[in-house]
This record gives structure tokens, C-alpha cells and sequence, in this order.
């Protein structure tokens, strides 16, 4: 039986394409009120697993269900227009014929005019965007574009709402505006969402929970918080976030030893003492300390405005980041001093 705890659920779904598997026995679960995220890189099934939740592509194997309904199995495939799901596609697909207000007014059939109106009224106050009622769409920006796609999307209060890389068409600038702009309308509406993205600064923006893909499967349902200190596996902290591995040997289940010294913190690596671990170390787990007896060379650097981050070369050529504040600006070449300050230790066996 469903969980009706949460409105959406997905439990081991597989979709093919001939012998291809694109999804592959996938599984999520999102609360009522939450902006949840597929993220990935291109070609991990995130765009295919949307497409089976709103009805476009059929499952193999696997159930979906909606508010406690079952909408997709392997013998059950419930229409698209019946599931109640929005959708805004990457293009926005806005009718060029309709003005701002028609767009928006085109999926409230069957309410009376003045109840079509007043809804209008209200989607357009809540993007901000009243005095372009009448505008058509090779006549708004993208952003208002993309504003007028949310609303349309949001008019009929759908149970669920997806978004298929909504903000990819846009300048990197309009974009996190968007975003946070987004996230609010989405938290105004009290809405139910999905949003597709290979960005994860959009995913970190605009969503409750993530789930980075890989190869069709889920490979952690988290926060932003957990995917970025607390990966579980070796995919999730090389893509999400930047960092690297440092090799380290354990001395007992709460502590290794590394050439930067012992780093403490439980983690989920079983094995004994003097095994051998990768630990992550993220740039901002390595500080800049000018009174610390260790030192690394500075092997590059990119300067990023309010701070530089800076690749460093440890004495047995191992390779660390740190993110330093730019006033601390250091030629390549120069050795620097460096301290530890990781609050908790990630590591996977070697």
C-alpha cells in the first residue's frame, strides 16, 4: 500500500528504450509542500523519470502513485490529462497567438469567465507581472517568459508540478534571481514540485530534497546540506560540490591518519585499523593559516571575486583545494600555510 504520508512516490520504476535502460528500478518519495529535484549530468534518465511521472512515457516495471493513487505500473497507465500534473518545459512553449493573460487562462476550462479572471488576476499579481497582461509572449523577456510558463502551469492548482530544466534558456545572472523568485511563487502556492536540472547551484536554490542520478538510479534522496558533507558514495562527492581525496589509513572507527595529520569523525567505512581509506576534503575543510607548521605550494589559482580557491601541493605531490579570502593573494609557486578545520570525516575504502 501507498505511503500517504507523501504525495508522490516512486517505487523501483524501470523505463527502456528497445535493450537500453534509461530508468532503472528508481525510487522517491516526496512530501506534500516540498520542491524536490532530479539532478545529473546529461544522459542519467532525470528528463525520462519526469516524463513517467507526468504520463508521457509508460513504466516496465515499478509503480507510481499520486496522492495515494497508483497512475503508472506495469499493467496500469492512467492518461497524462488525468493525472492533475503541470508541467513547464525548457522552451516554456507559451502560445504566440495568446497575450500574457490568455496563456495563462488556456488550462481553466470549464470555470466560469468571472472565475477565470479572477484566477488570471491572482496568478499575475503573485509573478509580478499585472502590467504585461496583455503583452504576448515575442513581446516579454525570457524571464517573464518563464514567469507566465510558471503561471500557466500553476493556474488549475495541480496536485504536482515538473519542470524540465525551466531556467537553462536564461543568463547566469537572471537565472539565480529566478530561482530564489521561483522557489518563493512555488512556497506562496503551497505547491507540489519536481524540477529537472543538471545545475546543482539550482538545485541547492530551489529545492527541499535532491536526488543525484546516475545511470538511471537514484544514488542519494538528501538535502543540499547531506549531498554536499555527507555524501554516500564516491559519485555524489565528485559531482556534487568540489573537493578532493586525500589517502589516509584508519587508526580505529572514529579516527584516520593522513600526511595532514588525524582526522576525527565516525564514518561509514567498516574495515580495521591500518586499512587503507580515500577521505574527502572539500576547499573550505582546508584553511589558510600563516602561523601553522604545515605548508603546500601553490600549484594554481582562480581568482572568484570576494575569494580565490587555490590547488595546493602537498610534500608527497598530493593535490588539496583551499578557499582562501582574495585579500590573501599569493603568487603559484609560493608555499602557504594550511590547517585542518573538518567538522565531521568522510571516507570510502580503497
Amino acid at each position: 500500500m501507498p505511503n500517504t504520508d507523501y504525495l508522490l512516490e516512486l517505487n523501483s520504476i524501470t523505463q527502456r528504450y528497445g535493450e537500453t535502460t534509461v530508468v532503472n528500478e528508481m525510487s522517491l518519495a516526496l512530501q506534500q509542500g516540498d520542491i524536490g529535484c532530479l539532478l545529473g549530468p546529461s544522459g542519467c534518465g532525470k528528463t525520462t523519470a519526469l516524463r513517467c511521472i507526468a504520463g508521457f512515457e509508460t513504466v516496465q516495471n515499478g509503480t507510481i502513485t499520486l496522492a495515494g493513487k497508483t497512475i503508472a505500473s506495469r499493467q496500469l497507465h492512467l492518461a497524462a490529462e488525468k493525472r492533475h500534473i503541470g508541467m513547464v518545459f525548457q522552451d516554456y512553449a507559451l502560445f504566440p497567438h495568446m497575450s500574457a493573460a490568455e496563456n495563462i487562462a488556456f488550462g481553466l476550462q470549464g470555470q466560469s469567465k468571472q472565475q477565470r479572471q479572477r484566477r488570471v488576476s491572482e496568478m499575475l499579481a503573485l509573478i509580478g507581472l499585472e502590467q504585461s497582461a496583455e503583452l504576448y509572449p515575442h513581446e516579454l523577456s525570457g524571464g517573464q517568459q518563464q514567469r507566465i510558463a510558471l503561471a500557466r502551469a500553476l493556474a488549475p492548482r495541480p496536485r504536482l508540478l515538473l519542470m524540465d530544466e525551466p531556467f537553462s534558456n536564461l543568463d547566469i545572472t537572471l537565472r539565480e534571481r529566478l530561482c530564489l523568485d521561483v522557489r518563493d511563487i512555488l512556497k506562496q502556492e503551497q505547491a507540489t514540485a519536481i524540477i529537472v536540472t543538471h545545475d546543482q547551484q539550482e538545485a541547492f536554490m530551489i529545492a527541499d530534497v535532491i536526488g543525484v542520478m546516475n545511470e538511471g538510479c537514484i544514488q542519494q534522496w538528501d538535502s543540499a546540506y547531506n549531498l554536499y558533507h555527507r555524501p554516500n558514495s564516491r559519485f555524489v562527492a565528485n559531482f556534487v560540490g568540489e573537493g578532493v581525496f586525500l589517502h589516509g589509513d584508519v587508526v580505529d572507527g572514529e579516527r584516520v591518519r593522513t600526511e595532514l595529520g588525524i582526522i576525527d569523525g565516525e564514518f561509514d567505512a567498516p574495515c580495521c585499523a591500518d586499512c587503507g581509506v580515500d577521505v574527502l576534503l572539500r576547499p573550505d575543510d582546508v584553511l589558510h593559516d600563516d602561523d601553522s607548521p604545515l605548508q603546500a605550494i601553490v600549484k594554481a589559482k582562480a581568482f572568484r571575486g570576494a575569494q580565490i580557491l587555490y590547488t595546493l601541493s602537498l610534500p608527497t605531490g598530493s593535490e588539496i583545494l583551499s578557499l582562501v579570502p582574495s585579500h590573501h593573494n599569493h603568487p603559484i609557486g609560493e608555499p602557504i600555510g594550511i590547517r585542518l578545520d573538518t567538522d565531521h570525516l568522510v571516507a570510502f575504502r580503497v
